[in-house]
């Protein structure tokens, strides 16, 4: 026979796990955020660069070190959809966009990725969330939504 302190502990465990599992699904559905994901890693997601799929898709390599995010600036018309892949090549380091609800770590060795659609213009941040140095709260990026600028 169970205890009635065991059975309730394991009512309210369970509990706990149905409203995380229900806080993942509304991130997922309702909020339209993606869910980082790991990506086997290859040395080429090292090399920085945003590649150009079609008129409204787009794939940035972000390489993360000390103190600094490469591409520096990301040049992309409103409505496009943008496939993050983010490394390090160092330390440990964040990758966060407030605005759209990104929030990625960036190790080395280890290859994230999340999709996220850039349907206003404007500038987005990017900045680093992990200390990673004294440098550190100069980390940052911008990714440029629908201005007029070329892709450098």
């Amino acid at each position: 026979m169970i205890d009635k302190f065991e059975t309730k502990v394991l009512v309210l465990t369970g509990i706990a796990i149905m409203v995380f599992i229900f806080c993942i699904l509304y991130a997922m559905g309702h909020r339209k955020s993606d869910v980082p994901e790991c990506v086997p890693f290859d040395k080429s997601y090292t090399r920085p660069r945003i590649n150009k799929i079609d008129d409204s898709t787009y794939q940035v390599f972000s390489v993360a070190r000390m103190w600094a995010f490469e591409p520096a600036e990301i040049y992309i018309p409103a409505g496009s959809r943008v496939d993050f892949y983010v490394t390090s090549l160092d330390v440990v380091h964040g990758f966060y966009i407030a605005e759209k609800d990104v929030n990625m770590m960036a190790e080395y060795g280890s290859i994230t990725k999340t999709t996220v659609r850039f349907e206003q213009p404007g500038v987005y941040k990017i900045t680093c969330h992990e200390y990673c140095g004294t440098g550190h709260q100069a980390m940052q990026a911008e990714v440029i939504v629908n201005f007029l600028h070329p892709q450098p």
